[in-house]
């Protein structure tokens, strides 16, 4: 049997986080990647070397700028 993870409610925007950040600077790096030097067979290497840069920098700037967007957002919305 399978056993459901539950995380207490109280993670839940550095989850959100960790997520956004994650997804977002993945298919960004993989895409830029792409763009700029096309796949070879170096490809991944040059993804990989991208991203170890381009993840950190995303969890940051959405764990910094989420708070200050979820105000404006509240404040423009009923």
């Amino acid at each position: 049997m399978v056993k459901k993870i539950v995380i207490a409610k109280k993670y839940s925007q550095l989850l959100f986080v960790l997520i956004v950040g994650f997804i977002t600077s993945l298919i960004m790096t993989l895409l830029i990647t792409f763009i700029n030097t096309g796949i070879d067979e170096y490809y991944i290497y040059r993804f990989l070397k991208a991203w170890s840069v381009s993840l950190p920098i995303a969890i940051a700037t959405v764990l910094t700028i989420s708070p200050v967007i979820k105000k404006f957002v509240d404040k423009i919305t009923k």
